[in-house]
């Protein structure tokens, strides 16, 4: 089944693709935040979408491997601030 978007559809889905890399590394910065104030449960499932989302910014499988070993939010927050190039 073809779907047919209206123009205004067809934009909003050319911007999501073309900013999709600036809108992860936003989501990574939002969810150091919620992993710093997460406890117990909440802040293993924090790790596990900060694991995804890494992995969708290409960051290579060992990295991500010795940052969740690690569990160090600074560390985290070192690397998103490296790969958004501030």
């Amino acid at each position: 089944m073809d779907r047919q978007f209206s123009k205004f559809q067809q934009k909003a889905i050319k911007n999501f693709y073309d900013n999709r890399e600036s809108i992860s590394l936003q989501r990574l910065g939002e969810l150091v935040t919620d992993l710093y104030l997460a406890e117990g449960k909440s802040r293993a499932t924090k790790w596990k979408q900060i694991a995804t989302a890494l992995e969708r910014s290409g960051v290579p499988k060992t990295e991500i491997d010795h940052l969740l070993k690690k569990d160090d939010v600074s560390l985290l927050a070192k690397k998103v601030t490296e790969l958004s190039g501030k």
